[in-house]
């Protein structure tokens, strides 16, 4: 399955609140996600929280497109990536 990295520019900024609400709604995320083959691996964000850069396993970009959609969030761009491990080389 391909990996992607996923940029996202939240304007006013990401708000996950650190309670039951918060989990619920990323549990939703994962769940709509799970509809296309899309899973989210990770997640990085700015310390500003106008940004963020996740990590996907997903089929296809198009596939990430629509459940970003369905999830209310923006998406700037996706790349695909590989790992590069810098202790492969030891």
């Amino acid at each position: 399955m391909p990996r992607y990295l996923v940029e996202r520019t939240f304007p006013d900024g990401l708000n996950v609140p650190m309670n039951d609400a918060g989990a619920t709604a990323m549990g939703g995320v994962i769940a709509r996600n799970a509809e296309k083959g899309v899973t989210w691996v990770q997640s990085y964000v700015s310390p500003d929280k106008g940004k963020s850069f996740c990590i996907y396993d997903a089929p296809s970009p198009e596939a990430i497109r629509s459940t970003a959609q369905k999830n209310a969030l923006p998406v700037d761009k996706i790349t695909e990536v590989r790992v590069l491990d810098p202790y492969f080389y030891r």
